[in-house]
């Protein structure tokens, strides 16, 4: 191994223990605590949300708990809204920053099936991403840092992330926005909303197992 090899090992392993030592020492931080750290700023509120939420992806903090934090602090409405801008922002940047660091690697010439996944994702990317984004059972991030590192065109990867994550990004702020309320006729509805938004593209499973092959 080269020095200049080691050296770039080494900077990448700080800035991965950096960042799980900060998402270690923030993950406690509650919906309800973000809500009141938000609304302090006033009028500019939502434009820090937005950026909190942009730079989320860098330091691995919990999108859901963000997004339950603008439920509270803004509502389902103006909630989704906010968070759809961040969560996509927050995508596009994850996006770029792996393609730019694993250039390499998205130039590679694949075999087999991995040949076959990597064109089908160049030809079909935003189909590709906005079943990836319904499905609750796959990480947010990681699907947009191997996105980057794939064949997806960068505008399918957007617009398939924002359609896609439009369902639970409501669910999450409806469910946040009920405790607000704090009805508990209204919580209950919200709950069976984020339950059933959830629960049902699970039953796309199988579509997309036979999509990948």
């Amino acid at each position: 191994m080269s020095r200049k090899t080691g050296l770039k090992l080494f900077v990448l392993a700080t800035v991965i223990g950096v960042l799980l030592v900060i998402n270690y020492r923030y993950i406690s931080i509650s919906p309800s605590t973000i809500r009141e750290w938000i609304l302090s700023f006033g009028v500019w509120a939502p434009i820090i949300y937005i950026i909190l939420y942009t730079v989320r992806p860098l330091v691995l903090f919990p999108a859901s708990v963000l997004s339950l934090g603008a439920g509270l602090a803004f509502g389902a409405l103006w909630g989704t809204v906010y968070t759809i801008i961040g969560a996509t922002s927050g995508a596009a940047l994850s996006f770029l920053v792996a393609r730019k660091l694993g250039k390499n690697l998205a130039n590679t010439s694949w075999k087999g099936k991995a040949a076959s996944i990597q064109q089908n994702m160049e030809k079909q990317g935003f189909i590709y991403i906005l079943i990836l984004r319904l499905l609750p059972i796959f990480n947010f991030d990681l699907i947009s840092y191997a996105a980057g590192i794939s064949k997806v065109r960068f505008v399918h990867f957007l617009f398939g992330t924002v359609l896609g994550i439009i369902p639970g990004t409501f669910a999450y702020n409806f469910l946040g926005s009920s405790f607000v309320a704090g009805d508990y006729t209204y919580i209950l509805v919200a709950v069976v909303v984020f339950a059933l938004i959830a629960i049902i593209p699970i039953f796309f499973k199988d579509r997309l197992q036979k999509f990948f092959k």
